[in-house]
């Protein structure tokens, strides 16, 4: 009895935050470990599932590096990173696309048609909505460093995303972009969907990962719930925020400096991270607002 009125209880907390969120979009961006699980990544998807199924508006951004690598050792090819960075020529494109397309994103896309709702994988294969220029790396005295086709995000096809979220549809981005010239750019997932979100105005962005936050210090159990521009400021100062939690936290900067009102970063492996962080009071992660 105490399980079912724990229910109905849970129920009743989401309902207000159904209402408020109805007819908004949110941008959920999956990566880390949760990309290798199966199971943990099908039931994530069915979690955006159930949020269109109550009235939001879901776009999935998709990563997809730890695919590329072994895709690579198969081939016989070594990445190579440049100051943290994957060094991509034309061989390791063609693998990287083949991966993010042929076989992330539309194992998602038949995921979320297998749980009865329609997915739409948009990329460099097919009708594209990131759009940027290549990136170069700042070396010694001013010095640009190449590292292959690698961009940054210059441009979204916001009035596509519009069209496709108002027509029922789940959009499913993988960080393939084109340039002007018609050519393909590796970008940064989380750089992606921080900019999505920001050109579609979206409500939230929610960066998924296998991490259960932003820590303010070394002791595990010291997670921040909530921090402002200033705080992640001082964190970013004091080397708390480094390494690979640095590209979420820019992408929800971008995101919040467009427009957005919160972004969260939360941890895929927990059941149901994503509608407990939208649809609960308290979350499970760190929430970030200007």
């Amino acid at each position: 009895m105490q399980e079912a009125i724990n229910k109905a209880a849970a129920l009743v907390e989401a309902q207000a935050y159904i209402r408020r969120f109805e007819g908004k979009q949110v941008v959920v961006k999956v990566g880390g470990s949760i990309m290798d699980d199966p199971e943990a990544l099908a039931n994530l998807l069915h979690d955006v599932c159930f949020m269109h199924a109550v009235g939001m508006r879901p776009i999935v951004v998709h990563g997809g590096g730890k695919g590329i690598t072994a895709a690579m050792e198969q081939a016989g090819l070594e990445a190579q990173f440049v100051q943290g960075r994957r060094y991509t020529d034309d061989r390791t494109l063609a693998i990287a696309e083949h991966v993010l397309v042929n076989d992330i994103n539309a194992g998602m896309v038949k995921t979320i048609a297998d749980g009865g709702y329609k997915g739409m994988g948009l990329h460099s294969l097919s009708s594209c909505v990131v759009f940027g220029k290549r990136l170069f790396l700042e070396g010694e005295e001013g010095r640009k460093i190449d590292i292959g086709s690698v961009g940054e995000v210059t441009q979204v096809n916001d009035e596509l995303l519009a069209a496709i979220t108002e027509a029922g549809i789940i959009p499913v981005i993988a960080p393939i972009a084109r340039d002007q010239a018609g050519g393909k750019l590796n970008i940064n997932a989380d750089s992606v969907a921080g900019h999505v979100a920001a050109a579609t105005e979206a409500e939230k962005l929610v960066l998924v990962s296998d991490t259960h936050g932003i820590r303010k210090s070394d002791n595990p159990e010291d997670l921040a719930r909530h921090l402002d521009r200033g705080e992640i400021d001082t964190l970013i100062d004091s080397g708390v925020i480094s390494a690979g939690m640095l590209p979420k936290v820019e992408a929800s900067l971008t995101a919040l400096e467009g427009g957005v009102s919160k972004a969260h970063i939360i941890d895929g492996r927990i059941a149901h991270a994503l509608l407990l962080e939208v649809y609960t009071d308290q979350g499970v992660g760190t929430e970030i607002v200007l």
